[in-house]
């Protein structure tokens, strides 16, 4: 299992899919680190979507390409570029990417997208992006500042939280729980995107609980990018402790020797941990692989070395660097 928040958006629709047929570096090099890598099962967290998927496509016929096929693919609509007809952001303009669902500039700018090596039943996915932000219970969007207007329309996740079987041949199938949260930055000092941050994280606890619907019991995954450090950087920490804490959750917490040795100093989590490399807030902890209790965790680790051509393809690829975690059924359970 692996996710990774490679930076394949671009800057309008169809940019993507042209850049992917023409060899761009950037794309390339986010092939190249996911064929290295070998997951059974990706969720990449900023991919711009396409209504007849070609982008995602091409793009797994380049990691193909790089000697990894992963012919199941998956994705939809999501709330990221969205657009309303709302001033969402407070600032007396419309139609503006802050004014969309989730920031975004155009319709599917920076979605979600899974590939797989094993079928995936997308007759059996839900999606939660729907959702009202005031209808998660206990939400906080009334702290926000937002008006009625906006109440009525902003929903909770900012991209996507999906809940998606995927069926391997021969073992039980798996459950995967996918999302990207807002980043908590760049708002005021309502707090408007770090309250959404944590309400985005929180929502994972709600579905384990069974509020919208029948909760997985067995084996599954929740993976993505919660854009939130338990420790260091801005936002509300305590969402993703509380999430890593989860006792039906387990934290690998897969390390890797490249970001131990561009620890930052002046921050107090552990540098090996982080998934990120940023200027500014610094090497960060955003991206989450984190297995139900029930699984058996033989390996994990952040595709980041300290030196040679995969960790310059990880830089090429962007800020964001792949996470994985090796699973396996229970001993003396069946797989």
């Amino acid at each position: 299992m692996a996710t990774y928040g490679a930076a394949l958006s671009r800057d309008g629709p169809g940019l993507l899919l042209r850049d992917i047929r023409a060899g761009e570096a950037q794309a390339a090099a986010a092939a190249e680190v996911i064929a290295e890598a070998g997951p059974d099962i990706l969720l990449l967290t900023d991919f711009d979507y396409d209504w007849e998927g070609r982008a995602l496509d091409a793009f797994a016929g380049l990691v193909a390409e790089a000697g990894h096929p992963m012919p199941h693919r998956f994705a939809l609509r999501p709330n990221a570029g969205m657009a309303t007809e709302l001033d969402l952001d407070g600032d007396g303009r419309r139609g503006e990417a802050d004014d969309a669902q989730g920031w975004g500039r155009f319709a599917g700018d920076g979605g979600l997208a899974l590939l797989s090596r094993h079928p995936i039943d997308a007759e059996a996915a839900r999606d939660y992006s729907a959702l009202l932000w005031r209808d998660l219970p206990e939400s906080r969007a009334t702290e926000a500042g937002l008006s009625e207007a906006v109440l009525a329309a902003q929903r909770l996740s900012s991209t996507g939280h999906w809940t998606v079987e995927v069926r391997p041949e021969g073992a039980a199938p798996l459950t995967v729980l996918a999302f990207a949260a807002t980043p908590p930055v760049f708002d005021g000092p309502e707090d408007r995107n770090g309250l959404r941050n944590a309400d985005e994280i929180r929502l994972w606890r709600h579905v384990l609980d069974g509020a919208f619907g029948p909760a997985p019991e067995r084996r599954f995954v929740l993976l993505g990018n919660a854009n939130l450090d338990p420790v260091d950087g801005e936002g509300r920490h305590a969402a993703i402790r509380a999430l890593l804490e989860d006792p039906r959750l387990q934290d690998p917490r897969p390390e890797s020797v490249g970001a131990r040795a561009a620890a930052d100093p002046d921050h107090a989590g552990a540098p090996a941990l982080d998934t990120a490399d940023w200027d500014g807030p610094g090497n960060l902890r955003v991206h989450y692989v984190l297995p139900s209790a029930d699984w058996r965790v033989t390996g994990a680790g952040v595709v980041w070395p300290e030196g040679g051509p995969l960790a310059t393809a990880a830089t090429t690829a962007g800020p964001h660097r792949l996470v994985w975690v090796d699973l396996a059924a229970p001993e003396g359970a069946p797989p």
